[in-house]
């Protein structure tokens, strides 16, 4: 569930998200609301001007990780602004080979980063599915 606080962040940050013709607006939104519907799962929001904009979940159930993925709006040029979704390698499977392996990259531990910098359905749609293979396997007791 997201919190009050965590909600009026978001939704300040994309009151102030004007520019969007590569669809990246789009596709966080998109991201967040999938991961809305996983029962179990809290977020929280960091956002840090010229540098990025940070969604992180995480599920009830885990220990000893502060989430189960990272979907960070890079803003480096907010009139070009890109999608870096990362997870921890343990919890997810790239069968199709998109995403770049990130040794020691998420607190330590080996991740996992996919980056979208145009809109593509097709690219979307295999975030999600990682993004519930991610949820699933964090869930876990």
């Amino acid at each position: 569930m997201i919190s009050q606080d965590v909600l009026k962040e978001i939704d300040g940050f994309l009151g102030t998200w004007t520019s969007d013709d590569n669809a990246m607006k789009k596709a966080f939104i998109r991201l967040k609301q999938h991961l809305e519907t996983m029962e179990g799962v809290s977020f929280a929001f960091k956002g840090r001007a010229g540098v990025s904009y940070s969604l992180r979940a995480k599920h009830d159930n885990q220990t000893g990780r502060d989430l189960f993925v990272m979907v960070d709006v890079i803003d480096d040029d907010p009139s070009a602004r890109w999608l870096s979704v990362c997870f921890y390698g343990d919890l997810i499977t790239d069968p199709d080979e998109k995403g770049d392996l990130v040794p020691g990259g998420l607190a330590g531990d080996d991740g996992y980063c996919f980056n979208l910098d145009e809109w593509d359905e097709e690219e979307v749609v295999y975030l999600e599915n990682r993004l519930g293979e991610a949820c699933s396997n964090a869930s876990r007791p």
